[in-house]
């Protein structure tokens, strides 16, 4: 399991990861944030660009706030940024 923070910005016009922000990965999503759809956004996001289902990929602080940690099954943290930002 890989542990990872992500800033995150709702409300964008795409979902997309935009790259790294000091220690944290930041993330647009489409989503807005409320009642949860920024969060569920946020999982689906990031399972897909990991080529890892949907529930392997889970909002466990933050889900109020834009910067959240998320913790990815299946993963170390070494591949986790690989498949993120390749090259």
């Amino acid at each position: 399991m890989s542990v990872l923070l992500v800033k995150v910005s709702p409300n964008a016009s795409r979902d997309a990861v935009l790259g790294w922000l000091d220690d944290a990965l930041k993330l647009s999503v489409t989503a807005t944030p409320e009642r949860g759809r920024a969060n569920t956004a946020v999982e689906t996001l990031l399972a897909r660009r990991l080529g890892l289902a949907r529930g392997a990929v889970r909002v466990v602080a933050g889900q109020t706030q834009t910067r959240k940690r998320v913790e990815i099954d299946g993963l170390d943290a070494a591949e986790v940024r690989r498949r993120l930002l390749p090259g």
